[in-house]
């Protein structure tokens, strides 16, 4: 007799599919297909819930013929409940433990939920199907939505090694509104004929090494977790040296990653380099960094500013500089990256700072790319050394939420100038400053665009270079001041 799924018994949870933070689904034609249940110990007929620390997992079969089973693993995380009670560990601050996506995006959290709810399909085991516990059988695991952070190609290089065929879906940021175009997460769907604990196993170690973040901190039982979890795919894994650097990166440095590997796998570990580091490096015989601060900031007194957003803040550096400056009563930082506030938190050293300095200067985060009302009202925007991390089809999004919502009387957008780039050393024809820039404009292409701005929203725009000015090339940055 046919087993019924959840979903057709009434017992399907009071959530929809998109209510839930995370799902992570895994599907087989293998017949009979309801032996899934057997492999995962998880009956189709129920709905399954298991209590987390920070939430709970639910898992129901949406179907279960002879032909196909599949079974849904959602993760329902209650945001408060990672943070109530919790004291933090030294120069943790709590902007970073509410403001992040880990509620809602493929995460460690999922590790933990998928450890706990398939504990003995992650180790092999099966009291009923053994045989076909051991056995490699077609499946199809979907997860969503899996932050990539603008690397997609990892989860090629982390997945294709292993025997899967990849493929990789955008995530809308609202599906009751495509116009606003698509976020910086993706739907990934792995196929293989494999053994379901490998995929388990493999899911378990590779979702945090995606997303590059875990939410515990790392001792040493978690070497021996990789070292168990890992076995022989991963020492013989192409990335290996990735994977663990990324995987222990919360709890060990590079140096004592590097010393783990050598011990346990007799590899070599080389941590993955800053990229930021790598521009700052390229750029700073001609102290251009330093430069555009100070450009910046001249800028915005002699315009008379009093109240300023730099969007895209980053790490706070030019937030540091403009708070040395009285003239700036309001000073707002907004960034989209957690790591990076908590980074400018620590730089501006907010919880020393006097209640005077203090009620002058806040870090939000936000998107650039669509509209904020906490934008409007202030003296001036600025985007320094930003829209080049943004994919240009998103452009006319972040245009008009910075010149048609915020709308605000002065603008400054700074940006490489590409055609300096060939007076660097090292940089070969076609290369970008940044790994993460999507695109470098010649002087010609930042002029039309700034000129289409104008047109489009009733601005005047006038041209600074900072930087030694090259005869030929121009000066190694361009400056766009916009005005209303």
């Amino acid at each position: 007799m046919l087993l019924k799924p959840a979903i057709a018994t009434g017992l399907y949870p009071q959530k929809t599919q998109k209510e839930y933070n995370v799902y992570l689904s895994i599907s087989t034609t293998h017949q009979p297909a309801t032996d899934l249940g057997f492999l995962l110990h998880k009956n189709p007929s129920n709905v399954h819930e298991t209590s987390l620390s920070f939430g709970r997992a639910v898992i129901f079969y949406p179907e279960a013929t002879e032909k196909k089973c599949t079974a849904s693993l959602m993760l329902d995380i209650d945001p408060i409940d990672l943070v109530r009670g919790r004291k933090g560990r030294e120069g943790e601050s709590l902007l970073d433990h509410y403001v992040n996506d880990r509620p809602y995006a493929a995460s460690s959290f999922l590790s933990v939920a998928l450890a706990r709810s398939y504990r003995e399909a992650l180790n092999g085991t099966s009291k009923q199907r053994q045989e076909l516990a051991d056995t490699e059988i077609p499946l199809e695991a979907t997860l969503s939505p899996l932050p990539c952070r603008g690397r997609e190609e990892l989860a090629c290089r982390l997945f294709e090694p292993l025997g899967y065929k990849l493929q990789l879906e955008s995530v809308l940021l609202d599906d009751n509104y495509p116009e606003w175009g698509k976020s910086a997460y993706k739907t990934l769907k792995l196929k293989s004929i494999c053994k379901l604990s490998d995929l388990l196993t493999h899911l378990y170690v590779l979702i945090p090494v995606l997303d590059n973040q875990k939410h515990y901190w790392i001792g040493s039982d978690e070497v021996d977790k990789l070292i168990e979890k890992g076995g022989q795919w991963l020492e013989e894994h192409p990335e290996r040296d990735l994977i663990a650097t990324r995987y222990l990166k919360r709890g060990f440095s590079a140096r004592a990653t590097k010393k783990i590997l050598d011990e346990r796998f007799g590899i070599t570990d080389e941590p993955e380099e800053n990229p930021d580091e790598e521009e700052e490096k390229l750029e700073k015989p001609i102290r251009l960094n330093d430069l555009r601060y100070e450009v910046v900031t001249d800028t915005l007194l002699k315009e008379n500013v009093r109240k300023v957003v730099d969007l895209g803040c980053g790490e706070g550096k030019l937030l540091k500089r403009l708070i040395q400056e009285r003239q700036f009563e309001r000073i707002v930082g907004v960034e989209v990256s957690p790591i990076s506030l908590e980074r400018a938190e620590r730089r501006l050293n907010l919880d020393n700072m006097s209640p005077t300095q203090r009620d002058r200067i806040d870090i939000l985060h936000g998107s650039l790319v669509y509209e904020d009302n906490r934008l409007e009202g202030f003296d001036a925007l600025t985007l320094i050394e930003v829209i080049e991390h943004v994919d240009e089809e998103r452009l006319d999004a972040l245009e008009r939420v910075i010149f048609g919502q915020a709308a605000p009387p002065r603008v400054l957008v700074s940006t490489p100038n590409r055609e300096f780039n060939v007076t660097f050393e090292n940089m070969t024809p076609g290369m970008l400053r940044h790994v993460d820039h999507r695109f470098e404009w010649t002087r010609a292409e930042f002029q039309d665009w700034a000129n289409g701005v104008c047109e489009r929203h009733g601005y005047k725009v006038s041209m600074i270079g900072i930087g030694e000015v090259h005869e030929e090339y121009g000066a190694p940055t361009q400056m766009a001041v916009f005005k209303r």
